[in-house]
């Protein structure tokens, strides 16, 4: 099974809205992005609008319905009122729960479904009935695969931050790999799909889909977007998919 990508744009709209200039445009790159062969776009719409703007998700859903009707819109947050009414309007292929606090920079952490899983499982259950596939922040635990399995979810998606802070050290590296692997093996085992995100990069990639040979898809918007000034939105894309196994 292939690894699909998925570009997080919220590094592109956080440059954007240092000016109240129309660029970079969001949706001009993700037009390039899809062009070179990502699966999706992602965004994670955040109260204060920081980086993805609330008119950005219509843009969004109209580029991909109309130019690429074979990828997929993922919508990242917390399950707020003003957030599901956003996904009600943006039809998302994908939804991903987070359990950010609205101050949060950038989501650090798993749900703890352990204590949360009643409070999701009513939120799984009404964004599945909207026709999303609903996958939830988590962090590697495999005791707590369970626990997220008896939400209703579709997918897991593992936070892979203290793995990216490895980049200098192969031994804490492949520790975090055998937690990552221990954990979507026990997903695996319970019918779970499993997706990955944060601080991935060219270079950690091929150990993470080796170890997970069944990873589903990895989000990535901070270390893509950077290698992107460097490469250009299309190469790095390519180079993304090539650190996941899809080309030569």
């Amino acid at each position: 099974m292939s690894v699909e990508l998925s570009v997080n744009l919220n590094a592109v709209a956080m440059l954007r809205n240092r000016r109240d200039l129309p660029w970079p445009s969001v949706t001009g790159l993700g037009r390039i992005a899809l062009q070179a062969g990502a699966h999706g776009l992602t965004v994670h719409p955040r109260p204060d609008e920081r980086h993805i703007r609330f008119s950005d998700l219509p843009a969004i859903r109209a580029l991909i319905d109309e130019e690429f009707p074979e990828a997929e819109f993922n919508i990242e947050g917390y399950p707020s009122i003003e957030f599901l009414a956003l996904v009600s309007a943006a039809r998302p292929e994908q939804v991903t729960l987070v359990p950010d606090d609205p101050a949060q920079p950038t989501s650090d952490h798993g749900w703890d479904f352990e204590h949360q899983s009643g409070f999701l499982r009513p939120i799984v259950e009404r964004l599945r009935g909207e026709g999303a596939r609903v996958s939830l922040f988590a962090d590697p635990d495999a005791a707590q695969m369970p626990a997220a399995s008896a939400t209703g979810c579709d997918r897991v998606e593992f936070y892979t931050g203290p793995y990216g802070a490895t980049h200098s050290d192969p031994a804490a590296a492949k520790a975090e790999i055998d937690r990552l692997g221990a954990a979507a093996d026990a997903a695996l085992d319970l019918g779970l799909g499993i997706n990955a995100g944060h601080d991935l990069t060219v270079a950690n990639l091929p150990a993470l889909v080796a170890r997970i040979p069944a990873l589903a898809e990895v989000s990535i918007g901070h270390g893509l977007t950077a290698d992107a000034l460097e490469y250009g939105m299309a190469e790095t894309v390519r180079r993304f998919r090539r650190a996941c196994g899809q080309l030569v």
